[in-house]
Protein backbone atom coordinates (compact mmCIF):
# COMPACT_ATOMS: atom_id res chain seq x y z
CA UNK A 1 0.00 0.00 0.00
CA UNK A 2 2.64 2.10 0.80
CA UNK A 3 4.25 1.79 -2.61
CA UNK A 4 0.69 2.60 -4.12
CA UNK A 5 0.52 5.97 -2.17
CA UNK A 6 4.09 7.03 -3.29
CA UNK A 7 3.68 6.07 -6.95
CA UNK A 8 0.21 7.98 -6.74
CA UNK A 9 2.20 11.18 -5.45
CA UNK A 10 4.85 10.79 -8.32
CA UNK A 11 2.74 10.50 -11.11
CA UNK A 12 0.39 13.98 -9.40
CA UNK A 13 3.81 15.55 -9.89
CA UNK A 14 5.07 14.06 -13.01
CA UNK A 15 1.44 15.37 -14.02
CA UNK A 16 1.72 18.88 -13.10
CA UNK A 17 5.90 18.65 -14.00
CA UNK A 18 5.10 18.31 -17.68
CA UNK A 19 1.90 19.53 -18.06
CA UNK A 20 0.33 16.01 -19.79
CA UNK A 21 -3.12 17.91 -21.77
CA UNK A 22 -4.80 14.72 -20.77
CA UNK A 23 -3.95 15.27 -17.27
CA UNK A 24 -4.71 18.97 -16.69
CA UNK A 25 -8.00 18.39 -19.19
CA UNK A 26 -9.39 15.41 -17.30
CA UNK A 27 -12.96 16.22 -15.62
CA UNK A 28 -11.72 17.31 -11.94
CA UNK A 29 -8.28 19.01 -13.01
CA UNK A 30 -10.70 21.40 -15.62
CA UNK A 31 -11.84 23.28 -12.38
CA UNK A 32 -8.76 23.88 -10.92
CA UNK A 33 -7.33 24.95 -13.88
CA UNK A 34 -10.29 27.47 -14.15
CA UNK A 35 -10.03 28.68 -10.71
CA UNK A 36 -6.55 29.17 -10.61
CA UNK A 37 -4.76 29.15 -14.02
CA UNK A 38 -3.29 25.96 -15.98
CA UNK A 39 0.45 27.45 -14.26
CA UNK A 40 -1.23 27.47 -10.68
CA UNK A 41 -2.66 23.90 -11.11
CA UNK A 42 0.55 22.53 -12.49
CA UNK A 43 1.91 23.98 -9.32
CA UNK A 44 -0.74 22.91 -7.01
CA UNK A 45 -0.41 19.24 -8.46
CA UNK A 46 3.09 19.04 -8.17
CA UNK A 47 2.91 20.42 -4.48
CA UNK A 48 0.56 17.37 -3.55
CA UNK A 49 2.18 15.33 -5.57
CA UNK A 50 5.45 15.99 -3.59
CA UNK A 51 2.84 15.99 -0.10
CA UNK A 52 1.55 12.57 -0.68
CA UNK A 53 5.08 11.11 -2.03
CA UNK A 54 6.52 12.07 1.10
CA UNK A 55 3.94 10.14 3.23
CA UNK A 56 4.29 7.30 1.78
CA UNK A 57 7.86 7.39 2.13
CA UNK A 58 7.10 8.11 6.06
CA UNK A 59 4.60 5.53 6.34
CA UNK A 60 6.95 3.25 4.22
CA UNK A 61 10.02 3.83 6.72
CA UNK A 62 7.83 3.50 9.94
CA UNK A 63 8.49 7.10 10.70
CA UNK A 64 4.52 6.96 10.48
CA UNK A 65 2.78 4.23 11.96
CA UNK A 66 -0.09 2.63 9.85
CA UNK A 67 -2.11 1.33 12.79
CA UNK A 68 -5.65 -0.17 12.37
CA UNK A 69 -8.55 1.30 14.60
Amino acid sequence: MDWFIIGAGLFSFAGGLFGWDWFLNSRKARFLVKIIGPMGARIFYMVLGLGIATLGVLLLTGVIENKPV
